[in-house]
C-alpha cells in the first residue's frame, strides 16, 4: 500500500471528492472530523457510505476515513456506518498511544465481520501528536498493531491543547515544541517499524515551498506527507520519489554486498558504505518499485 501522499476531502463535499479522485494522490482521507461541521456529521455519514460502496472496485488509490476522535462520543457512530466493503483504513485522530489503536482494533474486528469483510482488511494511521498525553506515548505504537501501517502528527490541536500562539518561529519554521513533536513522531513509527508520514503544509499556492519542505522531510525519514489541496499532490509525489541518481546508487549498493556477502563494509566510488547504508538501499528500492 503506498502511502506517498494522502489528500484530505471533506466528507460533506461531492464535487471535492470527485476531484480529488483525479488527484493523483496514493490515498484519499474522506475527514469526519474537523472539516465537517457538527450539524452536518450524520448527513455526511451517510452519503460518504455510499461514497465507499461505490468505490468497492478496482481503482488506483486506497479509501480512508478521518473518524471523530473516541472522546467526542461520535467515533463509534462513524465506524458503524463507513466499516464495509471498499473501506481501506481509518485515520485515527487525537491518539493518546498504542491501547487507542489496540481499542479501535477491537471495533474493526467486530464491524468487518459484520459486513462480511476479512478480518484485518481495514488499516489504521495513528494522528500521534494532538493532544499533550500523546507526547509521552510515542514509544507505546511499538511492536506496531497488526493493522498499524503509519504514523503522522499535527500541530494545530496540539498548539490549542497548550495554548500556543503560534505554532511557528518567526521564519516561518515550526518553534521547538513542534519540533519535538514532529521528531518524536517520526522516532515512534521507527521504533513501531511503520512509515512516518509529514504533516499538512499549509499554503497550497506555494509549490515551491511544498516541494523544499518535502524535500526535508524525505532527507528526516519521512516516507510521505499530507495534502490539503488537490493542487499539492503531484509536488509531494515528486518530491518523495526516488531521484535516477539515488536508485542508481542504491542498486549499486545492493550489489556490492550480495557479491561480497563476508564484508560489512564497502567501499564505492572513494566512499565507504556499511550495513546501514544497505537496509536505507533496499528501501529505497523498495519504495521505487511501489511507486
Amino acid at each position: 500500500m503506498r502511502l506517498r501522499s494522502l489528500l484530505f476531502v471533506p466528507a460533506d463535499s461531492e464535487k471535492k471528492f470527485t476531484k480529488a479522485r483525479e488527484a493523483g494522490a496514493d490515498g484519499l482521507i474522506l475527514d469526519l472530523e474537523d472539516s465537517v461541521a457538527p450539524p452536518m456529521k450524520s448527513a455526511a455519514r451517510a452519503t460518504l457510505a455510499t461514497w465507499i460502496d461505490a468505490s468497492a472496485g478496482p481503482r488506483n488509490w486506497s479509501f480512508w476515513v478521518r473518524i471523530n476522535a473516541f472522546d467526542t462520543g461520535l467515533a463509534m457512530e462513524d465506524l458503524a456506518t463507513v466499516v464495509r466493503p471498499g473501506l481501506d483504513g481509518i485515520l485515527l485522530p487525537k491518539s493518546n498511544g498504542g491501547h487507542d489503536v489496540v481499542r479501535l482494533g477491537h471495533c474493526l474486528d467486530a464491524l468487518e465481520a459484520r459486513a462480511g469483510m476479512v478480518v484485518g482488511t481495514v488499516k489504521i494511521i495513528v494522528v500521534a501528536t494532538e493532544t499533550a498525553l500523546a507526547m509521552f506515548a510515542l514509544g507505546s505504537y511499538a511492536p506496531a498493531h497488526p493493522r498499524l501501517v503509519a504514523l503522522t502528527w499535527g500541530a494545530e490541536d496540539l498548539a490549542a491543547v497548550v495554548g500556543s500562539t503560534s505554532n511557528k518561529d518567526d521564519n516561518g519554521d515550526w518553534s521547538t515544541p513542534y519540533q519535538l513533536a514532529r521528531t518524536l513522531c517520526l522516532m515512534g513509527a521507527a521504533a513501531a517499524d511503520v512509515p512516518a508520514l509529514d504533516t499538512l503544509f499549509a499554503d497550497f499556492r506555494d509549490d515551491e515551498g511544498l516541494v523544499r519542505a518535502c524535500r526535508l522531510s524525505r532527507r528526516d525519514g519521512f516516507a510521505g506527507r499530507l495534502a490539503i489541496h488537490p493542487a499539492q499532490v503531484s509536488g509531494i509525489n515528486v518530491a518523495f520519489a526516488p531521484s535516477a541518481e539515488d536508485l542508481e546508487l542504491a542498486r549499486r549498493i545492493v550489489a556490492a554486498f550480495e557479491a561480497n556477502p563476508g564484508l560489512g563494509t564497502i567501499g564505492i566510488d572513494g566512499k565507504m558504505y556499511d550495513i546501514p547504508h544497505l537496509k536505507l538501499a533496499r528501501r529505497t528500492l523498495v519504495a521505487a518499485m511501489e511507486g
